[in-house]
């Protein structure tokens, strides 16, 4: 989700700078009972709402093609804007369905100009969505759970319980709500610009994507249609834990770039890191791997190694490492632990993490070392949790629960 830093530079030290946080003035657009929302159905999804609702038949497939354009090439949310349709027919549809997403309650800035989002979605739940600035590229991090069944005992995410999956309309709205905030959306009249603020979506915040499979499935559908939204699957990375029996659906029906958190090269270190390993080891794990790249026409395979100081990170570990994932296109993304308060764990030394790239490296595999963004708003990797949920289980607790 990160650049890497370069082999002979440390990530620098957080400064005092304060924090911007804030509420937009974004207005409230929950879902309403009674109407169906039309944010984050597939085309024959959408056609099918309006057939439903009294569309006939034979107009079915123009009226999707009219709306897709104003939800999500012009960013449109009110139907009396979509001046391309009958005034009676926009009557219809305000009567019948509303384009409604996640109502944004803060954003924060962090000094590297991260910006995270706690959005309010049904049910008064609340997510986590970040955005990420590059230099000539921005990656947004969206969420497709509340809270998290996994448990693993690095990430913050995980001592949230799982509340709910998330709709396919409510991950597309994280995507929205930032083109919103950026001020992202094409302007009518006004000269064509290319620039994609953000260029590269990841499915890296919180929840397991794989377990809201179908969700997922159908928010990507959105989002790669190349009338609207128009990501392509090359710029989409979907990150597991495992979640083996899914990883070829996910080849097939999404057909994104996968990311895997990996994060131990022994099955009793990843039992205690990342549990799920207890029902898909990493043989299991690495035998559904090793199809990935041909049955989704993906160059290679992320893996994601988390790096734990006197707990997974020796030379060792880097060889083994290598061993196991030999024959698999990969790249091995180290990523500094970010800390958090009641982490039972310390991020591995700089001199330690830059031997253990150097060895991946040597062995011919790129090992970029990911750059620690927006700690200073507890919005990077493994921090991000709801804010009521945030801090409620004490140090103790969660290394009760890490097995240490």
């Amino acid at each position: 989700m990160n650049p890497p830093l370069p082999a002979d530079t440390a990530p620098a030290p957080l400064a005092s700078a304060p924090i911007m946080q804030d509420v937009l003035t974004i207005p409230r657009s929950l879902p309403q009972a009674g109407r169906v929302n039309l944010v984050g159905l597939t085309r024959e999804q959408l056609r099918a709402a309006l057939t439903q609702a009294g569309t006939p038949e034979r107009q079915a497939r123009m009226r999707v093609g009219q709306i897709w354009q104003w939800l999500y090439h012009w960013g449109v949310r009110d139907f009396a804007q979509m001046t391309n349709l009958a005034k009676d027919y926009r009557a219809f549809l305000t009567e019948r369905f509303e384009i409604a997403v996640p109502e944004v309650v803060t954003r924060q800035i962090s000094e590297d100009g991260t910006r995270k989002y706690l959005l309010r979605i049904a049910g008064g739940h609340e997510v986590e969505t970040v955005y990420i600035p590059e230099e000539g590229r921005g990656t947004l991090c969206v969420s497709s759970q509340v809270g998290c069944t996994l448990t693993c005992s690095f990430c913050h995410t995980g001592t949230q319980k799982l509340v709910r999956n998330l709709t396919a309309g409510e991950i597309v709205g994280q995507l929205m709500l930032a083109r919103d905030d950026l001020g992202e959306w094409p302007q009518p009249g006004a000269p064509r610009d290319e620039t994609r603020l953000v260029s590269n979506l990841v499915l890296m915040g919180m929840g397991e994507p794989l377990y809201n499979f179908d969700n997922v499935r159908d928010a990507m559908a959105v989002v790669m249609d190349g009338e609207g939204l128009s990501l392509s699957r090359r710029r989409i990375t979907l990150s597991t834990s495992g979640v083996v029996p899914e990883i070829a659906r996910t080849a097939t029906e999404i057909g994104c770039q996968l990311a895997v958190s990996f994060h131990a090269t022994t099955d009793p270190v990843r039992d205690r890191l990342v549990p799920i390993n207890k029902r898909w080891n990493i043989d299991q794990l690495l035998g559904a791997l090793r199809d990935y790249p041909r049955l989704s026409n993906s160059e290679r395979i992320t893996f994601e190694y988390v790096m734990l100081d006197g707990v997974n990170d020796s030379d060792e570990d880097a060889r083994r490492l290598i061993r196991l994932i030999r024959g698999i296109p990969a790249k091995i993304n180290l990523i500094p632990f970010n800390e958090w308060p009641g982490a039972p764990y310390r991020r591995s030394s700089w001199d330690r993490i830059e031997a253990f790239a150097d060895i991946i490296y040597k062995a011919g595999y790129a090992s970029p070392i990911r750059t620690p963004r927006g700690e200073d708003i507890m919005a990077a990797c493994g921090q991000l949790k709801s804010a009521t949920e945030r801090g409620r289980k004490s140090a103790r607790d969660v290394a009760a629960e890490a097995g240490l």
